[in-house]
């Protein structure tokens, strides 16, 4: 994240913009305090997810499914 002074800003805003879609989040202050940020809208772009790449990482109780002894009385 790149913060700029406003007086700045004013003479690169198109280069701020070029910058924004690169990187993602610009904010620009005035006198050291935050008045406006620029965020692109551009979705980045993620790894492709593949099939079966979480397989083995999660795991269910044989008796998961099974009611509990204390609740057999409320069904």
């Amino acid at each position: 994240m790149l913060n700029i002074d406003i007086k700045k800003a004013e003479h690169c805003f198109s280069d701020l913009i070029k910058k924004t879609a690169d990187d993602g989040e610009i904010t620009i202050t005035e006198q050291g305090h935050p008045i406006v940020k620029l965020i692109s809208v551009r979705k980045r772009r993620t790894k492709k997810r593949q099939f079966g790449s979480a397989k083995g990482l999660i795991k269910i109780a044989d008796d998961f499914d099974a009611t509990p002894e204390n609740f057999k009385d409320y069904i």
